[in-house]
């Protein structure tokens, strides 16, 4: 679609598309985007902190004079603007207004979570001797198993946003869901600098341990969910633990390291040896030249080292040649997949194709197109139509909720 704001800035646009969609579970409210994004600056990352900063504050200021279900709304808009509000500063990470936004954006939801009903309850589970933060969604506390739903975001999205990206509508359909925050995403990196990992099946399996202690999680109907990145790091874990009886990758991802090389000049073997060298001025002095060039690239270096732990550019990309399903990794899931894929996605094109091709299980490709909203990624913009979409083949690859 063309954009209603940011003309000529894909990634500005890209942002204010996701919150946009985020209205249909209630994330915002479409005056207030429109009137917030009319505000900001495009390009100018300060100018997008303090119009939606100003624009969450209000709102909770709204939510805290009020009760009820006036409150319980303005809570749940108010932690998605804090949200989108230090999305873009993560060029510092001691930057202050990080985690000042950070935590208003959590605090917000739990306010919305204890207001809802059923109250949706954080958890903490344990991890490696600490503990991932999360939410469980009970549709109700009888004890009577129910299909779950463990769902995670990806590179750059909480364990709170994944309310607007599958939770509430899985919700809504009868089925217990789990969601949480692994390594590398907001709630364990800004609190315990854990970052990502490759190896997500070492995430994913703890969580599922605590999940099969709750009563209304049936055991032998867990679906796993992941959004964006976490279209790799879902069928990553669903190849090496098996409870999983269902998987589904929005959109899918097959090869970050395709992210990392495809844009040098240069076969990929020489690539991935340059990435890896120890000392490479030329190829770093071409990375600096990109991040300075385009927006997008340099918000994604920046805060792919932020979130993966790497000290440079080169590093990043580097580390992403590891988050791969190459090599019989894609193989190894034997669960109903479905992978999604958005026909003008900006940052994983042709990964779901590549994903759906590797797969050996029973699989489904599911593409989203201008025609129905769907087309951008992770189909922002049309998510009641793509969760629908999502949850009808739920329905059939796993007996859903009666």
């Amino acid at each position: 679609m063309k954009p209603m704001f940011f003309p000529d800035d894909s990634q500005f646009w890209y942002e204010t598309l996701r919150t946009l969609g985020h209205i249909t579970y209630g994330g915002g409210d479409f005056g207030e985007v429109a009137y917030t994004s009319q505000r900001i600056t495009a390009g100018d990352y300060d100018s997008w902190h303090d119009e939606w900063l100003a624009t969450a504050d209000r709102v909770a200021g709204y939510a805290r004079t009020t009760s009820g279900v006036s409150a319980r709304d303005a809570y749940l808009r108010a932690s998605n603007y804090y949200r989108s509000a230090e999305f873009f500063l993560h060029s510092s990470a001691g930057d202050p207004r990080i985690q000042h936004a950070y935590e208003l954006s959590v605090q917000c939801f739990r306010e919305f979570a204890a207001l809802s009903t059923p109250a949706i309850e954080p958890i903490e589970i344990p991890y490696e001797g600490t503990t991932l933060p999360g939410y469980l969604y009970r549709p109700a506390t009888d004890g009577v198993p129910r299909p779950t739903i463990v769902m995670h975001n990806g590179f750059d999205g909480t364990a709170e946003e994944m309310h607007f990206f599958g939770a509430a509508a899985a919700a809504e359909r009868g089925y217990t869901v789990l969601v949480f925050d692994g390594p590398g995403q907001p709630g364990t990196l800004h609190k315990q600098g854990l970052t990502f990992r490759p190896d997500w099946e070492k995430v994913v399996t703890p969580v599922i341990d605590y999940a099969v202690e709750i009563p209304e999680i049936d055991h032998d109907r867990i679906a796993l969910l992941g959004v964006s990145m976490g279209g790799y790091l879902a069928p990553r874990a669903a190849a090496y633990d098996h409870r999983i009886a269902a998987l589904i990758a929005l959109d899918g991802v097959y090869d970050l390291g395709d992210i990392s090389t495809s844009p040098l000049p240069m076969p990929r073997e020489e690539a991935e040896r340059r990435l890896r060298s120890p000392d490479d001025p030329e190829l770093d002095a071409g990375l600096a030249a990109a991040m300075a060039s385009s927006p997008m690239i340099r918000w994604s270096m920046e805060h792919g080292m932020y979130a993966l732990g790497a000290p440079t550019p080169r590093a990043f990309a580097a580390a992403y040649l590891d988050y791969n399903l190459r090599d019989g990794v894609a193989e190894l899931i034997t669960c109903p997949t479905l992978v999604c894929a958005g026909q003008e996605d900006g940052f994983f094109a042709g990964q779901p194709e590549k994903l759906y091709a590797a797969l050996t299980c029973p699989k489904e490709l599911l593409a989203f197109t201008a025609e129905d909203g769907g087309e951008a990624h992770c189909q922002s913009g049309a998510q009641r139509y793509a969760v629908g979409r999502i949850y009808d083949w739920l329905a059939k690859a796993m007996p859903a909720a009666q």
